[in-house]
């Protein structure tokens, strides 16, 4: 699964520099594959979808940190547990159940968010 960061947060941004994939970002900020990684030409999005590196996609949350499902690996190949979910003074990073992936898929994206 992946992880989401629930409407309990308080913004405290103790996550967020914990994410080896750079896939969590502030409420309200947009993101872009090419963050964090090393992804510069065209990258298919979770939903099928391709996009540029560098192009800004809209925020999944505008009150609260967010988690982008396209770059969350779950720490996989980094870590033995999400790091989100370490650092969270509150609970709130926890398994999207909308969202279920095998450890082989999230191995998969790892490898290709960090050529």
């Amino acid at each position: 699964m992946a992880i989401m960061i629930t409407d309990e947060c308080i913004n405290c941004g103790a996550c967020e520099p914990e994410c080896p994939n750079n896939a969590i970002y502030e409420g309200g900020v947009e993101w872009a594959i090419s963050d964090g990684t090393s992804v510069t030409d065209e990258y298919t999005l979770k939903d099928g979808s391709s996009v540029e590196a560098d192009a800004q996609q809209d925020p999944v949350s505008d009150d609260f940190y967010y988690i982008t499902h396209d770059k969350c690996t779950e720490c996989k190949g980094f870590h033995e547990e999400p790091q989100c979910a370490a650092v969270c003074p509150v609970d709130c990073c926890v398994a999207d159940p909308d969202h279920e992936e095998s450890e082989e898929l999230l191995l998969e994206r790892k490898a290709a968010l960090h050529l």
